[in-house]
């Protein structure tokens, strides 16, 4: 099975917003990474973006 990769990229997020993501990732017993990469996912998804999976491919969320 083939691995998934990842990009990796910075971010610069102002100090209220970023305290806002951590206590979500928390609520959510998220890591703050992970909690960016489910908010970008969803919006993703809510926008029709994600790009089409090959068929017996699954999109795994966090």
């Amino acid at each position: 099975m083939a691995e998934k990769t990842t990009k990796s990229f910075i971010l610069r997020v102002d100090a209220d917003t970023m305290n806002a993501i951590e206590a979500w990732a928390a609520d959510e017993f998220r890591s703050t990474n992970g909690q960016l990469q489910w908010i970008i996912t969803e919006a993703l998804r809510k926008a029709k973006r994600l790009p089409k999976q090959k068929k017996g491919n699954k999109i795994i969320t966090i």
